[in-house]
């Protein structure tokens, strides 16, 4: 069988102290892989307390990237030192075009994503990569 398989991690790119990062196939395994894995790294960081919003959040974004992008899905967690209060989580891919937040009506299937990281964050934004965006937001780590 060749190929990747769907939920195959591309690479982990750095998960020592106060970093995590991973990249994924822009496959449709990539969203529960991406859930886990920050649910385990939040694990070990001691931040539990955080594992069910941020693993959410982190579902809504990758599946924008499915959604919208092809090629890798990069997921990094940042404790920042200057921010000690803080989780920055980024999602990026190969896709110049921000996001647009849109309403969403009662009955819609989708359409919520940016709403939830907006209303759940205590700030969230994009930036333009070399080769696509970042869509990141923080929360607050509980003290």
């Amino acid at each position: 069988m060749g190929g990747l398989l769907a939920w195959e991690v591309i690479g982990v790119l750095h998960t020592e102290g106060e970093c995590a990062e991973w990249t994924f196939p822009a496959e449709p395994g990539a969203v529960r892989t991406a859930r886990a894995l920050v649910r385990t790294q939040l694990g070990t960081w001691g931040l539990d307390g955080l594992s069910d919003i941020t693993a959410l959040l982190v579902s809504e974004l990758v599946t924008n990237s499915l959604r919208h992008a092809t090629g890798p899905i990069g997921v990094r967690l940042t404790r920042p030192a200057d921010v000690p209060d803080a989780l920055l989580v980024e999602v990026s891919d190969p896709l110049p075009d921000p996001p647009r937040e849109r309403a969403a009506d009662a009955d819609d299937e989708s359409g919520r994503g940016l709403q939830l990281v907006a209303g759940s964050s205590r700030r969230w934004g994009t930036r333009p990569g070399d080769s696509g965006k970042t869509v990141w937001f923080e929360l607050v780590v509980p003290g």
